[in-house]
């Protein structure tokens, strides 16, 4: 009997481990290919011969990419409009959270809701009706389009995760604070933010990478190539049936680092908010 549950515990552990070492290949062959390629000279990209690596280790087409294309206009582009717009959930965010947890009002518990019906929208449904919106502003060809139409999608998920947080957060320090003297926005800003300084990371994490990410509506919304952010600067290495592979990966790598150093500055505050927020629910 012990012998059995040796070999099942055995077994399962090799399963486990083949399964983690296929998940693991599955998640770093794209990055790696994306590295090797954009290393290679277009002789060994566009050969017949297909290498692993690069034969011949080059950084031409990283100065291709900064030199003979408006790749750095993309990236400060993706970089304002990602940085304003996670600014702006978060602040959104903690001010509707906070409103809707503690203040009563009429019509409390349908914006609540409201916000959930909100976020379970599809967006493919959405950016025709937020393209006339925005064009009848002024605001279509600008990053200040492009922000404000991120917050219809932020603003409701972020309030709705702060929520949780906000309710777990025991009344009596906030009516000790209002004794002393503390208004409404000191009580928000020196007792329940600081408190809630993981949840507040889970929610500029996903601000930042749904803004820096984001393709359908920055196509949509945005035709310029002065106001272009990365999702649709990249597709411009492709002409007609040409493909720039090198400079492409270049640019594909690169964007993937802010993402990266976003999480890994953060990566304490977001593991620590997102297990909280699986416990409270």
């Amino acid at each position: 009997m012990a012998m059995s549950q040796q070999t099942s515990t055995r077994l399962t552990r090799g399963v486990g481990a083949v399964a983690l070492v296929v998940l693991i290949v599955w998640t770093v062959a794209p990055l790696y290919w994306m590295v090797v390629t954009s290393l290679k000279v277009n002789s060994e990209i566009y050969g017949e011969q297909v290498t692993l690596w690069p034969l011949k280790p080059t950084l031409d087409n990283y100065r291709v990419l900064f030199e003979e294309t408006n790749f750095l206009i993309y990236f400060r582009n993706s970089v304002i409009v990602a940085v304003v717009t996670t600014m702006l959930s978060l602040v959104c965010a903690a001010l509707g959270a906070y409103a809707l947890t503690r203040l009563n009002f009429p019509g409390r518990r349908f914006f609540a809701r409201a916000l959930v019906y909100t976020y379970l929208m599809p967006s493919s449904l959405l950016f025709i009706p937020l393209l006339i919106i925005i064009r009848g502003v002024g605001l279509q060809n600008t990053l200040e389009g492009l922000v404000f139409s991120y917050l219809g999608f932020t603003v409701p998920f972020c309030t709705w995760l702060l929520m949780g947080y906000f309710m777990s957060i025991p009344i009596e320090l906030e009516e000790s604070a209002m004794v002393d003297g503390c208004g409404r926005l000191g009580v928000l800003f020196r007792i329940v933010i600081p408190l809630t300084v993981p949840a507040l990371a889970v929610v500029a994490f996903f601000s930042f990478t749904l803004a820096w990410n984001e393709f359908i509506y920055a196509s949509v919304l945005v035709s310029d190539l002065s106001v272009r952010t990365i999702p649709t600067g990249i597709p411009n290495f492709i002409v007609e049936d040409v493909f720039f592979w090198g400079p492409m990966m270049a640019s594909t790598l690169i964007s993937a680092v802010p993402p990266l150093v976003v999480y890994f500055l953060f990566q304490r505050f977001l593991i620590t908010g997102l297990t909280l927020g699986a416990v409270k629910g």
